[in-house]
């Protein structure tokens, strides 16, 4: 599968996105400037900002709480998304939702969310509202390994294949389940082999190389876009930081780390950009200097903006 000159730009410009975004963000947060709690992707961009940019524009997401690489790759306004985080009311959710709670349901981003496997349900229900519809579009669920031991993961996969809805079920496998090792809390080691007991075809993906995991998605896309039911696909990659801001990240050690920063995805893609003769140096380095200025533009753009007003504090409550 050939990928478009434009769409490799657009991806390695995403990619950078999603990395100094959340440079910027734990900044922030090791200065106590953002509250609450933040889940950072730096090291997964590849996994999350590519299969996002694999689905047509209509098409849906629903992100985790690791979910800013997977937004920024749906294509995300940088702006409100770091307002949301500094809790300003031109954020997503009026600075009300934070990072987990990131959604922009008119550009397909069906929300973030907090609880492990919350996104399996919503995404099968999404799926069977584009089934009846007829729409023509796809949804892609994104969870973690951890969240693969959910009921509801099995609870989805097994009513989406019954009722051949099209949805593709993408688990980003970093090998923990917040400080626990894969191998701790299941017997096997590739979460795609489950796709069997659901009669769905299932696939395992390097998810720090792009190019792959969009090719591997446009697929698993126009396969579920042709009515044939879902798939699942694992994306094997790693996570250079703790869980959260509060890890103390003392279950594995700097070894480990560092050898997979040797794999960084985007070292990664640049040297496929650069080999391929797709982007020369200069245009690499104008699209680097460009995402640095964007995001510190973002930056201005949230410290510029008004924090929510005291009487919006009863508003869009529930529950």
């Amino acid at each position: 599968m050939k990928i478009e000159k434009g769409t490799l730009l657009e991806m390695y410009k995403r990619m950078n996105e999603a990395r100094v975004f959340e440079e910027k963000v734990s900044y922030f947060f090791a200065r106590g400037m953002v509250h609450g709690t933040t889940h950072l992707s730096i090291g997964e961009e590849a996994s999350g900002v590519a299969a996002s940019m694999a689905l047509n524009e209509e098409d849906l997401i629903a992100a985790t709480h690791r979910g800013h690489s997977q937004v920024i790759g749906k294509g995300i306004d940088l702006n409100r998304m770091m307002a949301e985080l500094l809790g300003k009311v031109t954020g997503y959710c009026k600075g009300k939702g934070g990072s987990m709670h990131i959604a922009d349901v008119d550009a397909g981003n069906l929300g973030a969310n907090g609880v492990v496997g919350g996104g399996h349900g919503i995404a099968v229900g999404a799926a069977l509202t584009q089934q009846i519809k007829k729409s023509g579009r796809v949804v892609l669920c994104f969870f973690g390994d951890g969240a693969a031991n959910e009921g509801s993961f099995h609870e989805a996969l097994n009513l989406a294949s019954v009722w051949k809805l099209p949805v593709i079920f993408y688990c980003e496998n970093n090998l923990y389940g917040m400080s626990t090792p894969i191998s701790k809390h299941m017997n096997i080691e590739d979460i795609a082999k489950r796709s069997s007991s659901y009669g769905i075809p299932g696939y395992i993906v390097d998810g720090n190389d792009a190019i792959a995991v969009y090719q591997r998605v446009k697929e698993g896309a126009e396969y579920v876009r042709k009515g044939k039911g879902p798939i699942l696909i694992e994306s094997k990659t790693y996570r250079w930081v703790g869980h959260s801001k509060s890890d103390a990240n003392v279950y594995r050690t700097k070894e480990e780390i560092e050898e997979w920063k040797k794999k960084c995805p985007i070292k990664r893609l640049k040297k496929y950009l650069l080999e391929k003769k797709v982007l020369r140096e200069d245009e690499i380095e104008a699209i680097e200097k460009k995402v640095i200025y964007d995001i510190e533009a973002s930056v201005e753009f949230a410290n510029n903006s008004e924090n929510p007003p005291i009487e919006s504090l009863l508003e869009d409550v529930y529950g």
